[in-house]
């Protein structure tokens, strides 16, 4: 078989993702993701190497508001009052992958990749991510909001899921 399928992913993502797995093997951690505008690109990245399954434990893609509340159980009034880009419905997301997954970390991701859908209060590029960690104190929110601007539907992906696999990396 030729090595020219051998990864469809860009090589900065696969080595992100390669740092997280030994890192986290290392540690002896077991993670999760919880995913919507990034539409499963980091489980991919993740699962792109041979032996993730030692410290993957899964991958929920959320794309929908919907899926959002059926799968992870976020919260209606949540989504209505904060929207789908919000740190609060990241936090949620990032909270129940823990728990349903019972992984030791979990990060969720949510944004606007475009090129539709922004606003000016949340314009293309908007993602917030959020991180739960098994034992640590829940009030103690982890999240945060990145303006990446208009890089593109792919840039946007990219730059999301990178950020996503460095907050992934053990503490």
């Amino acid at each position: 078989m030729s090595d020219r399928f051998d990864s469809i992913l860009p090589a900065e993502l696969r080595e992100a993702a390669r740092n997280v797995i030994e890192a986290n093997r290392a540690a002896g951690l077991r993670i999760a993701v919880a995913e919507s505008c990034t539409g499963g690109l980091v489980s991919a990245a993740l699962t792109e190497l041979a032996g993730s399954s030692d410290v993957f434990e899964a991958g929920f893609v959320t794309y929908s508001n919907d899926a959002k509340m059926k799968m992870l159980k976020v919260s209606e009034d949540v989504l209505e009052t904060f929207g789908a880009v919000s740190i609060a419905t990241a936090w949620s997301m990032a909270q129940r992958a823990l728990e349903t997954s019972g992984a030791d970390t979990a990060v969720a991701i949510t944004g606007i990749a475009g090129p539709g859908g922004g606003t000016p209060r949340k314009p293309v590029g908007t993602v917030v991510f959020a991180r739960a960690r098994r034992g640590a104190d829940p009030k103690e929110i982890v999240a945060d909001t990145k303006e990446f601007g208009d890089l593109g539907r792919g840039g946007v992906r990219l730059q999301a899921a990178l950020c996503a696999l460095e907050l992934l990396m053990p503490v």
